[in-house]
């Protein structure tokens, strides 16, 4: 099996600490774990619009700003029977080993709304601040998805870049 992600980084900035949004992974049959908003593509969807709809499937939120969106180009109208899309993310995961081969591209983005409480297969979305995300994955970064784990750590090195 192999499955193509499209991820969402959502921040804000709030009393000039850096927020992002994280969520309880709520699949019956799996164990709960901390996760960033996203998931599967559907067959021909780009990587943007599967982006918005999992983010407001998964939270309530409306995606309104995605960072790297002003170099997003495809060729729609050129061929009609061949289309492709291409975008510069923040971010791209692999698996190397596990259950099953995945892809996946992480996106900065911005929203607006109010979280849900319970979203598709996913609850307590809440707004946590870049620290107590680091604070938590040196705590025990098993508490996080196994594909999340990877991205946030490369989130939170770029953070301190900054």
């Amino acid at each position: 099996m192999f499955l193509v992600n499209s991820r969402a980084i959502i921040e804000r900035t709030l009393d000039g600490t850096i927020e992002i949004v994280v969520q309880t992974r709520n699949k019956p049959g799996e164990s709960q774990r901390i996760e960033l908003p996203g998931g599967r593509i559907e067959q021909y969807e780009s990587l943007v619009t599967a982006l918005i709809r999992e983010v407001k499937e998964e939270t309530g939120l409306d995606v309104v700003e995605i960072e790297g969106e002003d170099t997003r180009i495809d060729t729609v109208g050129i061929d009609p029977s061949f289309e492709v899309e291409c975008i510069k993310p923040f971010g791209v995961y692999q698996t190397i080993n596990g259950p099953f081969d995945s892809v996946g591209v992480y996106f900065r983005c911005k929203v607006q709304g109010e979280l849900l409480k319970l979203g598709d297969e996913t609850k307590n979305p809440k707004w946590i601040t870049v620290e107590e995300l680091r604070q938590l994955m040196n705590e025990d970064p098993l508490q996080f998805s196994n594909v999340d784990r990877a991205g946030i750590i490369f989130y939170l090195k770029y953070i301190e870049m900054m």
